[in-house]
């Protein structure tokens, strides 16, 4: 396909899958078993709402270097996991010490999702990733096919109202009669409209990619019009005692009022 012949999506998607093949050995070494945005916000939410039990049939939808894949299989999980950077994959297979099936798969290809069986899952996970997919019907679509009936999907996103690409980070230093005190607060300039915008997951990674802001609205949407059910939504804030050494102006107890990402269960309804 020429560049002539692609779609916007699709110019997007190439867009995004070159940046992530590119930052793939650094977000290895940054990320490895999970840094403290997956441990303390993330996956303590992503457990409770996932629930997975041994002998489960789990899908690890654009799984990066593994890190959830690894913790579901070492909860006795049968996982198919899957992204679309092919460096990442391989780095995945590297850090796996259990049988986990990896595969490389474009998550907005509809062909190669519904491939991967129908009713084939017990339920799937997508893990800090659908604000990096250019277009995320297709994926919806497919798990309307591939969940068992009551099959649940868990994902987490960055906060859509108080952490997108618009957001910036503030503190106001003040003279409380004789205390100086700093308050902690985000501004948001947008919100509404879906946007997207090249930005940063990590400092100094090596090469932006883009994000795709959609609303909470813009964001459910999707899954709603392929008959999934939003039944549990977790907003995830650093508790105020979990401040930690980096620059003051970054995702911790500071900010302990203000949710910096979501985490939601969608189902499958059972017939």
């Amino acid at each position: 396909m020429n560049k002539s012949s692609m779609t916007p999506n699709e110019n997007e998607n190439a867009q995004v899958q070159r940046a992530w093949d590119a930052n793939a050995k650094f977000w290895d070494q940054r990320m490895a078993e999970g840094n403290a945005f997956f441990k303390t916000l993330l996956w303590p939410a992503t457990e409770r709402l996932l629930q997975p039990v041994p002998g489960d049939r789990l899908l690890d939808v654009a799984c990066g270097n593994g890190v959830t894949s690894r913790r579901l299989a070492h909860a006795g999980a049968r996982v198919t996991a899957f992204d679309f950077s092919a460096p990442m994959i391989d780095l995945a297979r590297k850090r796996s010490d259990t049988d986990i099936d990896y595969l490389i798969i474009d998550a907005t290809n509809s062909e190669a999702l519904l491939n991967l069986g129908a009713e084939a899952f017990d339920g799937a996970l997508c893990n800090m990733a659908l604000m990096d997919m250019a277009d995320i019907n297709p994926l919806m679509n497919a798990l309307a096919s591939l969940l068992r009936p009551n099959g649940r999907f868990v994902f987490s996103v960055l906060h859509p109202c108080f952490n997108n690409p618009a957001t910036v980070q503030m503190g106001e230093l003040e003279d409380r009669k004789g205390d100086f005190v700093t308050t902690y607060s985000v501004k948001i300039s947008r919100y509404l409209t879906p946007y997207t915008q090249v930005g940063l997951a990590m400092r100094e990674q090596p090469i932006p990619h883009p994000y795709f802001h959609r609303p909470l609205s813009a964001l459910l949407a999707p899954a709603f019009e392929a008959g999934l059910v939003l039944d549990a939504m977790e907003e995830r804030a650093f508790p105020a005692e979990n401040i930690d050494d980096g620059p003051a102006l970054s995702w911790d107890g500071r900010f302990s009022e203000i949710p910096a990402a979501i985490v939601g269960r969608l189902r499958r309804k059972a017939v």
